[in-house]
């Protein structure tokens, strides 16, 4: 007990003596390059000194950064000296001085392994639905916020990879009008000591949902919806937003790891309004529908995980499920069917409870939809959620508690599969399925 009381006292008096107030955090990685975002408490110099563990005495250092007011005291740094497949331990250093973290700071840069050797193995962390509490915003009564802990059971798994699958800060009424109260809220959820081991050691995407993008259910309509998205990319280290830098709409992307690749969708800044009975009922809008069918039938990856807020194969037509869409979803489906899109799997959050659906189809592999949810946030009555009508539902899928969820690549080119396996806040193993790569062709 007193080993983990000095543990939060050091951590605490680092934090505050030197000026960091969240971070590092890991963003993407590739073969040649790598980001790394961190946040200061007020204006300061930063840099990186980083090294390959196997030749410790070559040290690289990013260019000098300054953190200001405008970004919520944010900055992105770039390694641009990286060799493929090598595991690098990074420094932090603000106004010169040296930062000593109370936990490991690495990452692993992208392997080159195409015409070489079979695909490496891999693990994806995700998650949805992140609640901090903060009393004095919060509404009265119990905490909606709890048991933050699980980032650390996350931590332990040593993923190569978090997945944020939107709901990753919920945007309180005194936040979502003003640029002051979104910044607020993004500082005071990023900030815990239980979320930065991950973020210090793991590669960290995100996608987000209403609470990150506005009110609750808000969608293209949102009057600070430009500002929501500045926070958004001032505050994650995704590797675009959009379909390209002047386009300033939408913060969808895509990245590869290993034989797969991840598709991040928007499901807000295009979204049309759920009550308005005029126009195209829209999810995704044209723009990025056409972006996602170009992108995945341009992809050579085994596996194609599309990563979007709200449920794509849940067939009860209930909240926000993109069965509310049904002609944009039956769109999407009909070109993945039409072009052979093979090897996809939908991931999804949203909803505080966990499921998986499968979506039998005709002359073809089943389509596949995993919601994992919530990570900190309230959770679900499982009595109430199953009797959901959902006809896609998976037996023995749904759980209505805290939770989070991995998806392991491994095998050879012959043997090649990804294993689902849901866990409990302590890191417990609650369920898992196994899905063979010759079963998605």
């Amino acid at each position: 007990m007193r080993f983990i009381l000095a543990f939060l006292l050091f951590s605490v008096s680092i934090f505050s003596q030197n000026n960091l107030q969240s971070g590092p955090m890991v963003g993407y990685c590739e073969m040649k390059e790598a980001m790394i975002w961190l946040q200061t408490e007020k204006p300061a110099s930063v840099f990186i000194e980083y090294y390959a563990t196997e030749n410790a005495k070559q040290v690289f250092q990013t260019s000098v950064a300054t953190t200001n007011k405008e970004n919520g005291f944010t900055c992105h740094l770039l390694l641009d000296k990286l060799q493929p497949g090598k595991k690098y331990n990074y420094s932090v250093f603000i106004d010169k001085k040296k930062i000593e973290l109370p936990y490991e700071t690495s990452f692993s840069s992208k392997k080159l392994w195409q015409w070489r050797e079979n695909a490496p193995d891999f693990t994806i962390a995700l998650g949805s639905c992140s609640y901090v509490s903060e009393e004095s915003l919060d509404r009265p009564g119990k905490p909606y916020g709890s048991n933050y802990f699980i980032f650390e059971s996350i931590a332990k798994k040593n993923p190569d990879i978090m997945l944020w699958g939107g709901d990753n800060i919920y945007l309180r009424e005194a936040d979502w009008d003003s640029q002051t109260g979104i910044y607020h809220r993004y500082s005071h959820s990023r900030k815990i000591k239980e979320m930065q081991p991950l973020l210090a050691k793991t590669q960290n995407f995100a996608i987000w949902d209403d609470h990150d993008f506005g009110p609750n259910d808000s969608d293209r309509g949102f009057y600070n919806k430009y500002v929501t998205q500045q926070a958004f990319k001032d505050f994650w280290a995704n590797k675009f937003y959009g379909t390209n830098p002047n386009q300033k709409e939408g913060v969808y992307s895509s990245f590869n790891w290993g034989d797969a690749e991840v598709f991040l969708l928007d499901n807000r800044f295009f979204k049309s309004p759920n009550e308005r009975v005029t126009g195209n009922k829209e999810l995704l809008g044209a723009t990025q529908m056409q972006w996602l069918i170009d992108a995945l039938v341009a992809s050579k990856a085994s596996f194609k995980l599309i990563v979007v807020g709200g449920q794509v194969l849940n067939s009860a037509a209930v909240f926000e499920n993109y069965e509310n869409y049904k002609a944009e979803k039956e769109l999407l489906l009909n070109e993945i069917a039409a072009n052979k899109i093979k090897g996809v799997l939908f991931i999804s959050g949203d909803r505080h409870f966990s499921e998986l659906s499968e979506l039998k189809r005709a002359n073809t592999y089943s389509l596949f939809d995993w919601t994992v949810s919530p990570l900190t946030s309230g959770h679900g009555n499982l009595e109430k959620v199953a009797k959901e009508d959902n006809q896609n539902r998976v037996a023995g899928s749904l759980f209505a508690q805290h939770v989070f969820g991995t998806v392991s690549f491994s095998g050879d080119k012959e043997n090649r599969q990804m294993k689902l396996t849901l866990f409990d806040n302590e890191g417990k193993e609650l369920w898992n399925k196994v899905i063979l790569k010759k079963d998605l062709e």
